[in-house]
């Protein structure tokens, strides 16, 4: 993840890990890292409000954790997993409300995408959008990371904890769905 130059993350970490400097050093990680959660969030959870709640969820719940982070993986790792599962449980939160079931689809994401004021794409970019809401949550995820975030498959699976060939098949198979979207929809 790209971000400042005066960001230095093993100072930040060691400061995290230290009572008199844990509070301004999370104020860091939240300035440092709040863009690219809020835009992974939002490309999960489709709308702007609902991202933004989960991109603080995402916060509260790194900063109550923040004793549990070791180190051992790099902080953007921790915080993806982090923001990940908290579009997950948000989604499912939101079936539960709308009487999907948790194993049905997420196309509801789509009707989302049609109602949200703040898109402001072209008609491609909403049809891209469309395709990319009705993929199975693990190929979003997947297609997501790469494409937007332009993440490497070695940082993906840190992130999931899958191998990097099971990624690249979701990712292969997330292009394919979006060829036939677009194919079908024409």
């Amino acid at each position: 993840m790209a971000g400042r130059s005066n960001y230095d993350e093993a100072l930040i970490v060691e400061q995290l890990h230290h009572q008199d400097t844990v509070q301004a050093a999370f104020g860091k990680v939240i300035e440092h890292y709040s863009s690219q959660l809020y835009w992974h969030i939002r490309r999960m959870v489709i709308d702007h409000d609902d991202a933004n709640d989960v991109l603080q969820n995402t916060f509260i719940k790194a900063w109550t954790s923040i004793n549990n982070f070791r180190g051992d993986a790099k902080l953007s790792t921790w915080l993806y997993k982090i923001a990940i599962n908290e579009s997950i449980t948000f989604i499912n939160k939101q079936k539960a409300l709308n009487h999907i079931s948790i194993d049905d689809d997420d196309s509801f994401l789509v009707n989302q995408l049609e109602s949200d004021e703040y898109f402001d794409g072209d008609e491609a970019q909403l049809k891209l959008q469309k395709a990319i809401a009705s993929l199975p949550e693990k190929q979003r995820l997947v297609f997501n990371m790469r494409y937007y975030d332009e993440m490497k498959y070695e940082d993906m699976s840190e992130v999931l904890g899958t191998s990097v060939g099971a990624l690249k098949a979701s990712y292969h198979h997330a292009l394919k769905k979006i060829e036939s979207f677009f194919e079908e929809n024409d």
